[in-house]
């Protein structure tokens, strides 16, 4: 018995950095059992060690300076008394007993008493390091009072019988956090510990006699078992992870280690098996992986977990000349709906497109969440490249109709962005970068709420980076200017107003049109920053004009549909008392796509600055989608044909059709009209026989200058008419 549970002890120790804290306590315990055997040894039972005295005795004073040495202590340290004459005890300790206690010293000097055996560690002349016994005993003069101290040291012996070894051992198994079952060659349990009975239920009486089959789970599979009957016949240890099952029938997971214990002829005489229960470390792993993995609002898998299993099949696709597709959903009017009934309807809502969405998918399909707003779809195998739009078509159709949350019928949209491998990319990340590219083209589209990805969509992206960067830097280095477009009378020929048109003067590209720019603006969100800077820098060449004693029409500056909010008054407002410019001074022209958001607030906004003197022209009439019996709600002085009818003026017959129709309703409704891109006396005429109030065109001027404009007024400028009418 005793060889099974030395064995049981060298593999526990082995093990010790594998099964974590349930060895170390016992090999913690194992240490301290070993310090009270050697305290509970008598000196008499133990042999002196070799060659060195056991009757060592020397004499201390009180401070600890030796003043008596012994031939005994001679032997046993290897100092002669002359060497040591003198010398504080300090000089037998060891040089890591930095402890602070000198253990001759420790008693108080009461007297009568003598200190219990203690058991030290000392260093003989030659550096080795010995355990003693100190027996320390306290001297007196004559009148009572101490002197010093009597030091007897014998040797301290480590060895353990063999019978201490067995209860020592025994104790140590008995009291271990580990589980232990001892088997004996018929593999008939003969052993366990308390730790056994806590982990399984079984007492000592349910479990002797038994096989270890007391605790098969049937989770295994027969190669698994034959590798753990291998162990137990003597084929090595083997360590791992085993679901066994407890006396209440819960499966539970162990970490096992299994050996075979041999007699001295080499026969297997016994098995012993060391396990742990692990549930709470599983427990704790599968929180982690799935923190790792999963979104923690939807359930979802998250970018690492779809990023693996999309490398998987990326793999798996190239080897065999297949598809995959890849899409990135994003969920529109939710951070609305957030806005307005809080983000746990907005959450709520959310997962509930996401468990939509994964009922409308294939088992095989993999559905993750990215983030915000955005779902990502992994289709791991497509035959064709079709196969993607119709999942999207599908995905789509599952939000035509209202989702019922809580009390609310709300509705959302979505926006999808396709890309294939091994097409378009060949990793993760490349795919998905392509797949927003995709993505944010759809959002562009009228007319169709999914794209695949190009090269092209790609190029232009890459486009709109460089240019947002660059029209970033162009805000605040001095790049931008403002051009000045006449706007001339068709009954007089006088200028009598014009347009502000923003011009961005690159350093290496020179002028770029606004229509390049200006679509990335509206996109990024910057056409906030450049409506601004318009506005200041038309009231400050105004007031510039101004104080040069030069009287100046109104001039007209264009306002995007992101500026048109409950704010925008206010800020006009700021802008016109910082500059000291008059409101009938500036006009803001406004895009017809404008009048089809929000009907009564863009009304309640447009009131508010024509009671401040402003005057509103209505740009680009006739190419939005604006019903006109709505024109009439709106508080507009102007109406600008746009260019696009004016260029087959005189002879395309549509075109006339369009003009002459604008015309009329504006007369009726007592509105100024203004004529964009006439390039040509025909076209002038056209719309002067029409009734049309003015004119802004190259056949006038181009935008120039805020300098060649105000030369234009101070020479009178006119434009002529045929005939001199």
């Amino acid at each position: 018995m005793l060889d099974v549970i030395e064995r049981c002890l060298a593999l526990s120790r082995q093990a010790r950095t594998e099964q974590g804290e349930a060895l170390a306590q016992t090999l913690a315990a194992l240490d301290e059992a070993l310090l009270e055997a050697r305290a509970a040894i008598k000196p008499a039972d133990m042999p002196p060690l070799p060659s060195v005295s056991s009757d060592a005795t020397l004499e201390l004073d009180l401070a600890g300076y030796v003043t008596a040495w012994s031939a005994g202590a001679e032997s046993m340290f290897g100092y002669s008394a002359q060497e040591v004459a003198g010398q504080h005890v300090l000089f037998l300790y060891a040089e890591d007993d930095d402890d602070g206690n000198i253990a001759e010293l420790f008693f108080e000097h009461q007297p009568g008493e003598q200190a219990a055996r203690t058991e030290v560690r000392r260093r003989r002349k030659n550096g080795d390091i010995i355990w003693v016994h100190l027996d320390i005993e306290l001297r007196h003069d004559d009148g009572g009072d101490p002197v010093g101290m009597l030091v007897r040291v014998s040797a301290a012996n480590q060895a353990l019988s063999d019978l201490d070894k067995v209860n020592l051992h025994a104790r140590i198994i008995e009291d271990s956090e580990q589980g232990v079952l001892i088997t004996d060659a018929h593999e008939r349990i003969v052993s366990i510990n308390s730790s056994f009975t806590r982990i399984t239920g079984y007492t000592p009486a349910e479990s002797i006699g038994q096989t270890p089959d007391l605790l098969r789970s049937g989770a295994h599979d027969a190669d698994f078992r034959a590798k753990v009957r291998a162990a137990m016949l003597g084929g090595g240890a083997w360590r791992g992870e085993i679901i066994g099952r407890r006396k209440n029938g819960e499966l539970f997971p162990q970490s096992v280690t299994i050996s075979a214990v041999r007699d001295p002829s080499g026969k297997i005489s016994h098995t012993f098996s060391l396990f742990s229960d692990i549930s709470v470390h599983k427990d704790a792993e599968a929180r982690m992986q799935r923190l790792a993995n999963y979104d923690p609002l939807t359930g979802l898998p998250n970018l690492f977990q779809l990023s693996q299993l999309v490398g998987q099949a990326i793999t798996e696709t190239k080897r065999s000349g297949e598809h995959g597709a890849v899409l990135v959903v994003e969920i529109t009017r939710i951070g609305a709906i957030s806005d307005t009934l809080g983000h746990e309807i907005g959450n709520q809502l959310f997962c509930e497109i996401g468990r939509m969405f994964r009922g409308a998918l294939r088992e095989g399909d993999v559905l993750a969440r990215l983030d915000g707003h955005r779902f990502a779809i992994a289709l791991l195998q497509v035959e064709k490249r079709e196969h993607a739009g119709i999942v999207a078509k599908k995905l789509l159709a599952t939000l035509a109709a209202p989702i019922a949350i809580a009390a609310h019928s709300l509705q959302v949209g979505a926006h999808i962005g396709i890309t294939l491998y091994n097409d378009d990319g060949a990793d993760v990340s490349t795919l998905i970068r392509f797949a927003d590219v995709a993505l944010a083209k759809a959002a562009q589209s009228i007319e169709s709420n999914f794209l695949f990805y190009s090269e092209e969509m790609n190029q232009r992206a890459k486009e709109h980076l460089r240019m947002e960067s660059e029209l970033r830097h162009a805000l605040v280095n001095n790049q931008l200017q403002l051009y000045y477009q006449p706007k001339v009378s068709l009954r007089s020929g006088r200028i009598v107003g014009a347009e502000a048109l923003l011009r961005w003067k690159h350093p290496v590209r020179g002028l770029v049109s606004p229509g390049v720019f200006i679509p990335v603006a509206e996109e990024t969100g910057l056409i906030l920053d450049l409506g601004a800077w318009v506005l200041e820098e038309a009231c400050r060449q105004v007031s510039e004009w101004r104080d040069a004693n030069l009287i100046m029409p109104p001039i007209a500056v264009n306002l995007s549909a992101r500026q048109f909010d409950s704010g925008l008054p206010q800020r006009v407002a700021e802008v016109l008392e910082r500059h000291h410019v008059q409101p009938d001074q500036i006009n803001l022209e406004i895009t017809e796509s404008l009048l089809v958001r929000g009907t009564d607030k863009v009304i309640a906004i447009m009131n508010q600055l024509v009671a401040m003197g402003m005057a509103l022209a209505l740009d680009d009439f006739g190419t939005g989608y604006s019903s006109l019996a709505y024109l009439k709600k709106f508080p507009i002085s102007t109406l600008k044909i746009d260019r696009s009818f004016v260029i087959g003026l005189p002879y395309e017959e549509n075109d006339c059709a369009i003009a002459r129709a604008i015309v009329t309703m504006a007369q009726q409704l007592r509105q100024e009209i203004v004529a964009e891109g006439v390039e040509t006396a025909e076209q002038m005429a056209f719309l002067r026989e029409l009734g049309c109030d003015q004119l802004q065109g190259y056949l006038f001027s181009q935008p120039v200058p805020a300098a060649e404009f105000a030369a234009m007024l101070r020479e009178g400028k006119r434009l002529s008419f045929p005939n001199g009418r």
